[in-house]
């Protein structure tokens, strides 16, 4: 089991088709048995992402809205782990967001993959693999010595 941190950038593509989708469904599936986690920022900014697409001139229906919604609730509500956003994470997140260049929400995820990722180094686990599809936030998790991995490196993600 390997254990991932999911950031709203690759956890789209499970539900809305786009360069990437393959390979993050892949990673997602149960017959897969990785562990995902995610930050409970992850669940606006989700949603947000979702009902911007449907926004779009070409973009989602809004019955498709509907129920990429639905289906990623339901995901939230019985697949993935989620992690609280505490004062201290906020605190850590800000002292990111100074030192790497990050978004407000970007810093808060980068925050809790760090701290997911020490908790697991000091049980002697495998570190996480921090997967998005922002090259600016995988870049500042390459700086701070996380694994990433970005659903657009892999040729059979490529539809």
């Amino acid at each position: 089991m390997t254990s991932l941190f999911m950031d709203t950038s690759a956890l789209v593509k499970r539900y809305v088709r786009e360069l990437g989708s393959a390979w993050v469904v892949n990673l997602t599936s149960d017959d897969a048995g990785n562990e995902i986690t995610l930050s409970q920022i992850t669940l606006p900014e989700t949603i947000a992402t979702f009902a911007n697409k449907a926004r779009a001139p070409q973009g989602i229906s809004q019955k498709e809205l509907a129920r990429v919604i639905a289906r990623f609730l339901q995901d939230c509500a019985q697949r993935y782990h989620l992690t609280s956003v505490s004062r201290e994470l906020i605190d850590s997140a800000v002292i990111l967001a100074q030192r790497r260049e990050l978004r407000g929400c970007d810093a808060i995820q980068l925050a809790t993959a760090l701290r997911l990722n020490a908790a697991l180094l000091a049980a002697e686990l495998p570190p996480l693999v921090f997967i998005a599809a922002d090259l600016g936030l995988l870049r500042a998790a390459r700086e701070e010595r996380l694994i990433t991995e970005n659903p657009h490196d892999h040729p059979e993600s490529k539809k």
